[in-house]
């Protein structure tokens, strides 16, 4: 097991959690996740490393609260204990020197896109990161992206902070300029990593996404986190997380990231009407083991 050993509030139902998990943290590259489960038969997630410390041996994690798992994983306190913690997977970001790297992070995937613009700017490119969130209090770890970028444009939706207007209002002046920007890397909500891929086509810049997939095993086997990119079917836990966002078919992802929506509300919902049980390791195991009586019950 892995033990938590901090856990910090960003913003309105999204935290950050250091892990203890040395293999881990020595072997993780930029753009690489991990697949977790709290408890014995819980649910699978994976969840992006926002930054990792291969010294102290702890992996950062960014999560957001949308659903049953990630919100328990809300409750937790430090000395609680992950029962899996399974990474690095994924292949990771291709880093090399090309000149100018320009960041796009929307919300959530500011976190993401951090370990990349870190290594980007250490391979030695100029580093422009474009932070966008809602509104103010949304716009998630400003600070560490300073430190990993050259520039930093900061803006929202309702103008409480920066530029008012969308992460792509930025991008627009930088692309615009002949020659100023080599790649963009996009990593946010689907709706935006598709709106930056169409803003750049026309300008011809290599733009990379980092897709969040529906995603059992991360080995490939289950086929839950198959996309379509340039017409094949790829998936998102080995051939990804990124691809090239010109060549993606957003609207196909989108579609299949509702696919459980259902599903989904349900699980919350029996969750939160049982008392939101919590998640140290006494109540998860009493959780469990009636869960087991239940099934074997039903069984005999």
């Amino acid at each position: 097991m892995n033990r938590l050993l901090d856990k910090r509030k960003l913003a309105d139902r999204v935290w950050m959690y250091v892990v203890d998990a040395p293999r881990v943290a020595r072997k993780r590259k930029a753009g690489q996740f991990v697949i977790l489960r709290l408890w014995e038969g819980g649910e699978r997630i994976p969840l992006t490393i926002a930054d990792a410390d291969p010294v102290a041996g702890t992996v950062t994690l960014v999560v957001q609260e949308v659903g049953k798992t990630t919100a328990m994983m809300a409750r937790m306190n430090p000395g609680d204990e992950i029962r899996d913690f399974v990474g690095p997977l994924g292949a990771p970001t291709h880093i090399e020197k090309v000149g100018t790297v320009v960041m796009v992070g929307g919300g959530i995937g500011i976190a993401p896109a951090h370990p990349i613009a870190q290594a980007m700017k250490q391979a030695g490119n100029h580093v422009i990161s474009i932070l966008g969130g809602r509104t103010k209090s949304l716009v998630i770890m400003e600070e560490e992206m300073r430190r990993a970028s050259n520039e930093v444009v900061v803006v929202t939706d309702d103008g409480s902070y920066g530029e008012k207007g969308f992460v792509t209002t930025v991008l627009k002046r930088y692309v615009e300029e002949p020659g100023r920007v080599n790649i963009v890397v996009a990593i946010g909500p689907a709706v935006m990593m598709k709106a930056v891929s169409e803003l750049t086509r026309p300008h011809g810049i290599h733009t990379v996404v980092s897709l969040n997939t529906i995603m059992v095993d991360g080995t490939g086997m289950c086929g839950g986190c198959r996309v379509s990119v340039g017409g094949e079917n790829k998936f998102v836990c080995v051939d990804g997380p990124e691809f090239d966002g010109h060549l993606v078919d957003f609207d196909n992802m989108m579609a299949r990231q509702r696919a459980y929506m259902e599903e989904e509300k349900e699980a919350m919902a029996g969750w939160q009407e049982a008392g939101e049980p919590g998640v140290h390791e006494c109540r998860l195991k009493r959780q469990f083991d009636a869960e087991l009586d239940l099934h074997a019950g039903s069984t005999k």
